[in-house]
Order: C-alpha cells, then sequence, then structure tokens
C-alpha cells in the first residue's frame, strides 16, 4: 500500500474539542452509565471515534445530536490497512466512550490504542469479531450491504446502552437512517435483477463481498487480489492468468481501488482498456470525506451499473 498519511486541518480542532468538552464537563456528567456526558443546554452527547469514516458516517447518522464522532482515517491518501496512530488519535479514544473499529486485522492500530488507555464504561464496537471474522478473512466489511444493516443495527444498540434515556431518539434516528438507505436497496435489487451471473474481474478482493451480494462473478484469480490488498507482489501465475482473462474479454468490466493504484494494477488497467473492458475505480473510504455512506456507496453503485449495461443507466 505505502500511500502516503494526511489528515484534514480540522481533526485537531475536533479532537482537541473533544478533549476539553469531555474533562470540562466531568462535573455535569450524568449517571446513566458514566457514558453520556452533559452538552449545551443539557442534551446527552455520546463522544465516538470511529476507525474509519465510513463507520464514523453511519454512527453520525444513527447518533444525529446525541453524538459527537471523530472518524480517523478519512483522507483520500491516508490507507487505513498501514495508518499509524499518532498523540492525536490516543488523546481522542482516551476521552471516547464508544469507540468502533472495523476489525478483522484491517486496524490493529486502533486495538492498540485502545489498550494503551484503558477506560471502564467505555463501549468498543469490533465490527469482524461481531460478525465471527478474523485477521486473514477479507475485512472490507463495508462493501457487504448485509453487514452494514448488522452494524447499524449493532451501533444503535449500542448508543441505547449508553443513553437509555433517550432510547426514543434512537429508534427514529435508525429509521430515519432506513429511509435514507431506500435508494440503496432500490440500486441493489435492480442490480441483482439484471447483473447477477455476469463475470467480473478486481484488482483486489475489496470487491469481493458487494460482487458476491449482487450474484456476480468475480473471475480475477484470488491470490492476485489477495496479495494486492495486503500490499504484497502476487504470484507470477495469478499475473499471467490476470492478463489472459482481460486480453480474452472474459470480465465485462475490471473494479480496481484508487486509493491503493500501483504500477502492476495500473498496467493491468491499462490491459483491460486496450481489449475494451470498462474500468471503474472504487475508493477505499468515503470520498469526498463530507459525503454520507449513502452518497457515496450509491455513486459507486451507479458507475458499475452502467459500466455492466454498456452505459445505459
Amino acid at each position: 500500500m505505502g500511500a502516503a498519511r494526511a489528515r484534514r486541518g480540522t481533526w485537531a480542532v475536533a479532537v482537541a474539542g473533544l478533549a476539553v468538552l469531555a474533562l470540562g464537563s466531568s462535573a455535569c456528567t450524568t449517571t446513566v452509565s458514566g457514558n453520556a456526558t452533559a452538552g449545551p443546554g443539557g442534551s446527552r452527547v455520546i463522544y465516538v471515534v470511529a476507525a474509519e469514516n465510513f463507520w464514523g458516517s453511519l454512527a453520525s447518522q444513527l447518533g444525529g445530536s446525541h453524538v459527537r464522532v471523530l472518524s480517523v482515517v478519512s483522507d483520500p491518501n491516508a490507507d487505513p490497512h498501514d495508518y499509524e496512530s499518532s498523540a492525536q488519535d490516543a488523546r481522542a479514544v482516551a476521552v471516547a466512550r464508544y469507540v468502533i473499529q472495523n476489525g478483522a486485522g484491517y486496524d490493529d492500530w486502533m486495538t492498540k490504542l485502545l489498550a494503551a488507555s484503558p477506560a471502564p464504561g467505555r463501549r468498543v464496537y469490533d465490527i469482524g469479531a461481531a460478525l465471527g471474522k478474523r485477521p486473514g478473512d477479507n475485512p472490507h466489511l463495508w462493501y457487504n450491504p448485509a453487514y452494514v444493516t448488522a452494524a447499524c443495527n449493532h451501533i444503535e444498540a449500542d448508543l441505547k446502552a449508553l443513553d437509555p434515556k433517550d432510547a426514543a431518539y434512537f429508534t427514529a434516528r435508525r429509521a430515519a437512517v432506513t429511509a435514507a438507505f431506500a435508494g440503496i436497496r432500490a440500486q441493489l435489487t435492480q442490480m441483482r435483477h439484471d447483473d447477477a451471473g455476469k463475470p467480473v474481474a478486481s484488482t483486489e478482493s475489496i470487491f469481493a463481498y458487494l460482487a458476491g451480494y449482487l450474484g456476480l462473478r468475480l473471475i480475477s484469480p484470488p491470490a492476485f487480489m489477495n496479495a494486492v490488498s495486503e500490499g504484497n507482489d502476487p504470484p507470477v501465475a495469478s499475473v499471467v492468468e490476470f492478463q489472459r482473462q482481460l486480453s480474452a474479454r472474459q470480465a465485462s468490466l475490471l473494479v480496481y481501488n484508487k486509493q491503493t493504484a500501483t504500477a502492476l494494477t495500473t498496467s493491468i488497467g491499462g490491459i483491460a482498456t486496450a481489449h475494451h473492458v470498462p474500468v471503474v475505480g472504487v475508493t477505499e473510504t468515503i470520498q469526498p470525506p463530507g459525503q454520507s455512506f449513502e452518497r457515496w456507496f450509491g455513486a459507486e453503485l451507479a458507475a458499475l451499473a452502467r459500466a455492466l449495461n454498456g452505459g445505459t443507466r
């Protein structure tokens, strides 16, 4: 991977504000599990740190005005696989009442931050562990719509446990998120109807869950996809096989990760283009960072649908 690491300039302000509010409001902390802190006007606010912005977006929407969410990795130049945490990140985790991490070996740096600053009453949601995933399994969980639904349900339940007095509010927020994802559900249903069974290729495993959910046949060599996902050189035989597949136009499209492009994946994309195989880029994190999960994911689905149908959708 080796991507440059950067963070938005607002992060330092957000972390500083998080720490000041959490520490400065200690005398006003509610007794509800010690996890909901009094905010302006007496409203209860749960301070949340999400390892990545795709989970942070969902937490922000599900929590509404009763959460303050900081997503650690959101910059397009930062790769969660090999992200190096900072003292700023450690301070944010230290004062957080709720931490969400992807797990499955994807963000082990968050596990280290949590171990370095244990906090009684802090709630941690390791999504991979909850889904039965382990390091070595495909960690791109947010590309499986069923896993996203499970994560939303879990986050809703956690927020209610942290702030039970506002359970009705979180129920309403969950309903709002369900409504916001209506377009996504419609897109997925349409694609499963129109495109199931079509052969597709991907430079890495980021697309594997979504391909399976849509009923697409992912034909690219697993050894190639897994190696690229881990930042390793794929076996030569898998490279040769992948090149042969694209040269023979065996795939309806090629998906690549815009945030982890290498000389090899760029070369693979060039072969696809030369043989008139549509190439579609996806991103590891929500881009641009300010978009909601559903707008970002919906745009990616639309691009995939157009490529699978000759640009007619």
